[in-house]
């Protein structure tokens, strides 16, 4: 069994820094911790950075796949933060050393509209960035045994359908009819002839850093980014906690039309179920029966006013 490391501290933060300017940083303070990922605000000669740092050796790949996709598109002029350096050399623990974006965050934003319709647009560029291969190993990586060189092949092994359509049969989320329904709308899904973008894999407002005057400044947290259908993946994750105006506004400023939307969204609305399987399968893990009930009534649709169950 693996040892488990203390986690990470500002002494820590302080080493990687020294490791590669060759001095101590005026300061350092820690902004967030839990137990694998710690972020720490740096000052370090005329510099404001950001180190972070994890205590799971395999986030080193998802700190190299977020500094190619950083890099890939700040060439089409879409706003991010500049990372520096990702390593492990320290302590052997992965790092990533980024600059630090000042703002504020747009889920605080008061004209939530207005930075939709520009996120929109960046999610629409960010889109149209071919990739090869589907899931998290792509351009990114050398690797070619662990790539997934089709659709079906990431949604089989990457994925875990199967076990995610088990956890549904299992939980009973669906009735008899409706299981039926999610279970033809995969296989067509499996079908469906996809070619691999860029997708953020979260393009979320909390991911979003405005100015003060509630411009974007920056789209952060790219460790969900992946290769794969765009839009469907990821308007699948953008659309999921927007009202029905503010999806309206997205898919405006994205520039899918509603007849191209209405085409694609059975395909949206089954990856969205899938990607929720998670949060399922942490509720079941926790014996929280409670959540488990309001999980199913979220993917049966008893929130959405204007469908009658």
């Amino acid at each position: 069994m693996a040892q488990k490391r203390e986690p990470a501290t500002e002494k820590t933060a302080a080493e990687v820094i020294q490791h590669y300017f060759g001095i101590r940083p005026k300061s350092v303070s820690q902004i967030h911790g839990g137990l694998a990922n710690f972020v720490f605000d740096v000052k370090v000669r005329d510099k404001e950075l950001v180190v972070r740092i994890s205590n799971r050796p395999g986030r080193l790949q998802f700190f190299l796949k977020e500094q190619w996709a950083v890099r890939k598109v700040r060439e089409f002029k879409v706003p991010v933060p500049e990372i520096l350096e990702v390593g492990n050399e320290v302590d052997g623990r992965p790092y990533m050393v980024l600059e630090k974006i000042a703002g504020r965050s747009a889920d605080q934003c008061t004209d939530r509209v207005a930075t939709l319709r520009r996120l929109a647009e960046y999610g629409r560029i960010i889109n149209s960035i071919p990739t090869t291969g589907f899931g998290h190993v792509f351009d990114w990586s050398k690797n070619k045994l662990s790539r997934n060189h089709s659709w079906v092949e990431f949604l089989e092994s990457e994925l875990g359908i199967e076990g995610r359509i088990a956890l549904f049969r299992k939980e009973k989320v669906f009735d008899v009819k409706e299981f039926r329904t999610v279970l033809k709308t995969i296989e067509t899904l499996k079908r469906l002839d996809f070619k691999p973008r860029l997708n953020h894999g979260d393009l979320r407002l909390k991911n979003v850093l405005l100015d003060d005057a509630g411009e974007i400044k920056a789209i952060i947290d790219w460790e969900n980014c992946i290769s794969g259908p765009a839009p469907e993946w990821e308007l699948s994750i953008a659309l999921h906690d927007l009202s029905i105006d503010e999806k309206e506004v997205f898919l405006e400023s994205y520039g899918i039309s509603l007849d191209e939307f209405k085409k694609r969204s059975a395909a949206m609305k089954v990856l969205n179920i899938l990607n929720y399987s998670r949060a399922l399968e942490k509720a079941v893990r926790a014996r929280d029966r409670k959540r488990v009930e309001f999980i199913k009534a979220r993917l049966n649709g008893f929130f959405d006013l204007f469908v009658l169950k």
